[in-house]
This record gives C-alpha cells, structure tokens and sequence, in this order.
C-alpha cells in the first residue's frame, strides 16, 4: 500500500473515532445518522469541523513551467521489432484458427467431411491462439504503451522511422514523480549541447528500476552516432497553462478521477456548513502538492481533513441533525 493510502485510511479511522465521541450525546438522544449521498454533500456543525480537524483555505493561482527537466535513455528497437512481429504474426494466428473453426462448423453441420472430433481439435487449436495473441497483445502494450494503442499504419510508419539509421525512440524519465496529469507537447533532447526535437508519444507502462513515471519520445532524425543504451538530458515542454496549486492532502481519487471537498454555506441549515466534491484535473505536481484544474482561487477548498469527509460519506454522509430539527 502506498503511503498516501495510508495516511488516508488512517485518517479516516481516526474520523470514525472523533465523529463517535463529538456526535454521542445527539446518539443518545436517538437520534440517527441520515442517509446521504456523495453529490449531497456533507453538513457539519462549527463543533464537528473542529473535531475532525477541518482546515478551509484559498488554493493559490499559479501557471505550468514551460520546461521539466528528465533522464533520457534510448532504448533498443531490436526488442521492438521482435515484439511487434510476435504480436502480428499471433494475431494472424488467432485469425487462421478462427477461419478454420468456422470452415469445419460448417461442413459438420451439413454431414460433408468433418466429424466432431475435427471440430473439437480445431476449437482448441483457436483456444490456444486466441490466449497467445492476448498474452504478445498485453506484453507489447506493456512494454510499448503509446505504440500499442495507435492506429496500426501510424504504428508501422514508427517503427520504420525508427529502425532507420537515424531514428530513434526514447525514455523520458522524471525522478521522484509516479504520476502525470498534463502530458508535455514535445521534447528537446540535448545531445552534445545540440538541442534535437523529439515528439512525445504518450506514457509507459513498464517503469524501469528507478519506479518513476516514464514517457515514451520519439526522435525521427537524431545524429549520427547516437545509439541504444546512452544517457542524455531530456527536456519536456508544455504549452502556458494556469491553474491553483493544492497540497497532496486535499486531494482525493475515486473511479470517476481526482476531487476536493468545496465549502458552501447554505441557509437551509443555520449554524452548519456543507462540503460537496468538486471535480478536478491534476495537471502537474508541484513541490508537496498538485497543480489543477477545476476550481478557482476564490473557492473554499478543505486543505486538511478531507480523509475525515470521506469517512463520513462511507458510513452515511452527514452528520446528525440538531436537538431542534428532531423536536420538529
């Protein structure tokens, strides 16, 4: 487990406990907990938001550098074109397999030269094609991600590109980073202190000993003499954005992507605070948080206790309404 997983589950535990004594004496009173979804966000007292430790703050403005710094390493297009045959050459398999199962279904069901046990041979002989072509499918995407998923003649023109004499395909690595959340426009390898462009393909999956998120570039024209195995300063550029930087605390991932939890005040519930998810696009990290996308400067984010927030929406989302809303 991560160490962001960590610390959320921990604080979410430690939620569980703080919400238990502050909201004891409104249990005792039998009054219950009342069923509350995500989207409707979570209303606490000004008591409760101190218990769980709530910090409410302004995220500060800020814009994308134009130039990260990475650790290049030109990787050997020979395990490239050996995958890659495998790959074709499977799927041509799997193709011939399923055309010969089809053919003989065929003459079995018409009584024409085929018995059962033929059919049966030939449908394993499929099964057998069919687990191969996935198993070099998986293995290319994993070791050539943004290769994998482009259109197969935009795939075959890379590979010829690159298995020239002056073509070449690249690991950007960022140490100390696992993530990426706005991929870079294109890159400048420094070769020798020549600048060479290069074209950012998309991410890699397979990460190398250094466990840090590696982007796959690559280079049509690089200069002569340069070949697998060298190291070489990369760097990434990006187009101007803007966005706020939030500490990694803030935020929080679920299926449909990162979040926050945005303070309102509502006057439907007077004395009490509502928090509700926001939606956002991370876009770089930054020092000990993220740069991000979806929210303004002017809103109120939780900065510190959005674990607790969560643990809340897990065991019924808000708080138990006051003495005078029960008496109601």
């Amino acid at each position: 487990m991560s160490l962001y997983l960590r610390r959320v589950v921990s604080l979410a535990l430690c939620a569980l406990l703080v919400c238990a004594s502050v909201l004891a004496n409104d249990d005792d009173d039998g009054k219950k907990l009342p069923a509350g979804r995500p989207d409707a966000g979570t209303e606490l007292t000004v008591e409760q938001q101190r218990a769980l430790g709530i910090v409410v703050a302004h995220a500060h403005a800020a814009k994308l550098p134009e130039r990260i710094d990475a650790l290049g390493l030109v990787l050997d297009t020979a395990t490239l074109v050996s995958e890659a045959g495998e790959m074709t050459a499977a799927g041509v398999a799997e193709r011939s397999a399923k055309a010969e199962v089809q053919r003989l279904q065929g003459l079995y069901g018409a009584g024409a030269g085929a018995s059962l046990k033929m059919l049966e041979a030939a449908q394993a002989d499929e099964a057998r094609a069919t687990a191969q072509a996935r198993f070099t499918a998986v293995r290319f995407a994993r070791s050539w991600g943004p290769l994998a998923q482009m259109a197969p003649a935009q795939r075959e023109r890379w590979l010829t590109a690159t298995t020239s004499a002056h073509g070449l395909l690249v690991r950007a690595d960022l140490p100390g980073w696992h993530s990426l959340g706005s991929m870079p426009d294109r890159a400048e390898l420094d070769v020798d202190g020549v600048r060479v462009p290069g074209r950012v393909l998309g991410l890699m999956q397979q990460t190398d000993e250094t466990q840090s998120v590696g982007l796959l570039v690559g280079v049509e024209k690089a200069p002569p003499g340069l070949g697998a195995g060298a190291h070489l300063p990369i760097q990434l550029l990006l187009s101007s954005r803007s966005g706020v930087v939030l500490p990694r605390d803030a935020l929080l991932y679920d299926e449909k992507g990162a979040y926050v939890f945005k303070r309102i005040n509502t006057k439907s519930s007077p004395g009490k605070t509502r928090y509700v998810r926001s939606s956002v696009k991370l876009l770089l990290p930054q020092g000990t948080g993220w740069l991000v996308e979806g929210i303004d400067d002017d809103d109120d984010i939780v900065l510190e206790g959005a674990g607790a927030l969560w643990s809340l929406e897990a065991t019924g989302g808000r708080a138990a309404q006051d003495s005078d809303d029960d008496d109601n």
